[in-house]
């Protein structure tokens, strides 16, 4: 049995990066919801309990809580923003709400020795604060290790009982030596010795896979992506043949993708069924603007493809998906989690669905997802593909969708990847792509005024689609490509570019 260190999910949406972390140290981790109950804990013997943050007040009567048993488990714990509160609350401290709330990357200075920060961070180091409440009286026996520039407490322990609290969030790359800070719980606190690895899950999860699913037949919705890509080929390696693959063209691709896709699927060897369905999803699409509208239709529908084909091939039980936790999160679809948008893969199921739904990659980050690939000597043009969305160019394609509007985004999206890969950058981009936005503006074209519709650029660099920088493109390049969209495209007069980063906005604008 690998050493574990559990981490109690009150709804942060950085929970899984804690997780991430760890597993990049060769820790062992698993996510628990908050409302698991003590006696369950102990029976994964921990090294170490970090509890998240989360949306929630400790004050309020309904706020979510633990079971108080679990800091008797005889392991060090570790709270983080909601969590250090939370850890306040119960061993007898005391928390203010709204007097000093905190959102951002915030300056941290030590204010004494600290087993947590060690020798790890300087004096002063910057962090990611986000946060309404504060603790305002210690619990016996905490003493401060660090605090903001606002006189905020943020950090906190108890080197007697190895209770530890963290109000900033060492799990986010805006954290100055928050790796290391987690680090130092996970080996220096907890003594873990790091025997954990990716190639130990593959092996556990085609045996996992093999056990549930035994002689039923799965079918796989592949869209191209190297989350389904992974997953089938996964899933293959277990049932072999009784795995088959369908293929939905529904019509939201870029330009000649399904084609592409295709040809990569039989290169893999794998039992494809290619379907189009593209002019069923634009009819279920008409006059929908609405973006989580969309993502439902969008997810209702694939299911019942699916669900089509699967009733041809006698003996199907399971419905295999490329869902990732990131999904997963931003969908909200833990308890206590606040919604951001729903994925077709977890957002648009139907209460009754006639499939049972094998989702091997739901823990998994897309970096690690990659990796996975590695091992499993997926080709690279699948691995190294670039993350495209389920819903594909509808949440790309703000307001009302039509044939008309996809094909001008289609056009414009592949000059701008096309410039891109000429100018040597796209292999380095995380995502990059075009938006179709809702609007018009007015230009002048051959002396002649024009009213035509308006381009967004997106260009944004990511670890795990958890957290994201836009990239800086050259003037140059970015020159060129609004030169070459404006007069290229039809309907299209002004490009503009998104320099937000995530947060606060999302890597999708819908």
């Amino acid at each position: 049995m690998h050493e574990n260190i559990i981490i109690i999910n009150c709804g942060s949406q950085f929970t899984q990066l804690i997780a991430r972390r760890l597993r990049e140290m060769k820790v062992h981790s698993v996510i628990l919801n908050w409302d698991i109950n003590a006696s369950e804990v102990l029976k994964l013997a921990p090294k170490g309990i970090i509890i998240s943050g989360g949306p929630d007040s400790v004050n309020e009567p309904d706020a979510i809580n633990i079971d108080p048993q679990i800091l008797n488990a005889g392991c060090p714990v570790l709270g983080i923003c909601y969590g250090m509160q939370l850890l306040t609350k119960l061993t007898g401290g005391q928390v203010s709400s709204g007097n000093a709330p905190e959102y951002g990357v915030t300056r941290i200075t030590k204010q004494a020795d600290s087993l947590l920060l060690g020798k790890t961070a300087p004096e002063e180091f910057n962090a990611l604060m986000s946060h309404g409440d504060n603790v305002s009286r210690l619990p016996e026996g905490f003493i401060i290790t660090s605090k903001t520039g606002s006189g905020v407490i943020a950090s906190i322990e108890n080197a007697a009982k190895k209770f530890f609290g963290l109000q900033f969030h060492p799990e986010v790359i805006h954290t100055e030596h928050g790796e290391k800070i987690i680090h130092n719980f996970a080996f220096d606190i907890c003594r873990c010795s790091g025997d954990w690895d990716l190639t130990d899950w593959v092996n556990s999860t085609v045996n996992d896979i093999r056990e549930r699913v035994k002689a039923s037949k799965v079918v796989c919705g592949l869209s191209g992506g190297v989350d389904s890509s992974v997953s089938a080929v996964l899933v293959n390696r277990a049932i072999g043949q009784n795995l088959y693959c369908v293929f939905v063209n529904h019509g939201l691709m870029r330009l000649n993708e399904p084609e592409a896709v295709i040809e990569s699927y039989k290169k893999l060897g794998l039992n494809v069924i290619y379907v189009d369905a593209s002019e069923r999803f634009l009819e279920a699409l008409k006059g929908v603007t609405d973006p989580e509208k969309k993502r439902h239709i969008i997810g209702h529908l694939f299911i019942d493809v699916f669900e089509e084909e699967a009733k041809k091939i006698q003996g199907t039980e399971f419905l295999l998906q490329g869902t990732i936790y990131p999904d997963v999160i931003e969908s909200g679809s833990k308890k206590g989690a606040a919604l951001i948008k729903s994925h077709h893969n977890v957002g648009g199921l139907p209460e009754k669905m006639n499939l049972k739904l094998l989702e091997p990659l739901r823990d998994l980050f897309k970096d690690e997802v990659r990796k996975l690939g590695k091992i499993i000597d997926m080709p690279e043009s699948i691995i190294n593909r670039q993350p495209f969305p389920g819903p594909g160019l509808a949440v790309r394609c703000l307001g009302e969708i039509t044939k008309a509007r996809l094909d001008t985004l289609r056009a414009a999206d592949a000059i701008f990847r096309s410039e891109l890969q000429k100018a040597n950058l796209y292999q380095d981009i995380w995502q990059a792509f075009c938006v179709l936005l809702p609007v018009k503006s007015v230009g002048v074209m051959g002396d002649s005024r024009t009213y035509n519709e308006v381009i967004a650029l997106r260009a944004i660099n990511s670890q795990d689609a958890m957290t994201a920088e836009f990239t800086r493109i050259d003037y140059d390049v970015l020159d060129k490509i609004a030169k070459r969209i404006c007069n290229e495209v039809p309907c299209i007069n002004r490009i503009v570019l998104d320099i937000t980063s995530k947060p606060p906005a999302t890597i999708e604008w819908e």
